[in-house]
């Protein structure tokens, strides 16, 4: 039987579930890049557009292009004010469809752990960019429990359940992110993390959103009805409410930057 994959098909469900998430890292992230104004963007695995309206709202860009493998979420990223401005196609990160030396500024967003081959997609955003074009991207540290999710993951760990991770998890640690810039020729490399806090209602509001997410649904869905609903309880306990019901906890992610040889 084949491994269960992480795939992300509707833009509006992703946007409840990580969409915000997103946003509030690429504001982070878009601080530390301090990007000029006026640049022309690709923004690889786009998904709904998340990040794309990002850059939009925040970098004045000339230009972006969105490039994602997934028509659902596209469809998504469309309909956003980003749209406008933005141009969303699918496409392969590995097989980027742009000439050498396109674009000012090449990210991935939440993207490079679901690549293959992280190393021939880092390839690719560094042939695509112009010398002295800037190259970068954020990924949740998975390894290091920054997943938005991890309240939940942790309690199925415990619960000895074998989690459902991207393909290529491993890449979202610092080390592997330096050694995959630093390997594509890149230079003035910097990493740093990226920590964000959202605020939910209460729990139910939470474990709604949780569950439009297949890390943890697709476990839930094959467990006695005995069983996820412990799951359900151990994850309220890890997560204690403020005098009004409101959840408020951490995510983090690790951030890598740097630019291409003039």
């Amino acid at each position: 039987m084949a491994e269960p994959q992480i795939r992300f098909d509707d833009g509006a469900a992703y946007e409840k579930f990580m969409g915000i998430w997103s946003r509030m890292a690429g504001d982070v992230f878009i601080d530390w890049l301090a990007p000029a104004k006026g640049l022309k963007w690709i923004d690889v695995g786009c998904g709904n557009g998340a990040f794309t309206e990002n850059i939009v709202e925040r970098c004045a860009p000339l230009s972006v292009d969105g490039i994602d493998p997934s028509e659902g979420q596209l469809a998504f990223a469309r309909t956003r004010p980003a749209g406008k401005l933005a141009k969303f196609q699918q496409g392969d990160a590995m097989a980027l469809p742009f000439a050498d030396r396109t674009f000012d500024a090449a990210v991935m967003a939440l993207v490079i752990f679901f690549v293959p081959e992280p190393a021939k997609g880092v390839a690719e955003l560094a042939r695509v960019t112009k010398p002295g074009g800037l190259v970068a991207t954020y990924a949740w540290d998975i390894m290091g429990g920054g997943f938005p999710m991890e309240p939940v993951q942790a309690v199925l760990r415990e619960m000895g359940e074998k989690l459902v991770l991207p393909p290529q998890a491993p890449a979202s640690r610092i080390e592997a992110l330096r050694d995959l810039w630093n390997g594509a020729g890149l230079e003035a490399v910097e990493t740093r993390e990226i920590t964000v806090q959202r605020t939910f209602a209460d729990f139910d509001e939470f474990w709604k959103i949780a569950l439009l997410g297949n890390s943890v649904s697709p476990i839930l869905a094959r467990m006695t009805p005995a069983d996820a609903a412990v799951v359900k309880e151990r994850s309220r306990a890890r997560l204690p409410a403020d005098s009004s019901g409101r959840i408020t906890y951490s995510a983090r992610a690790n951030a890598i930057k740097g630019r291409m040889p003039k």
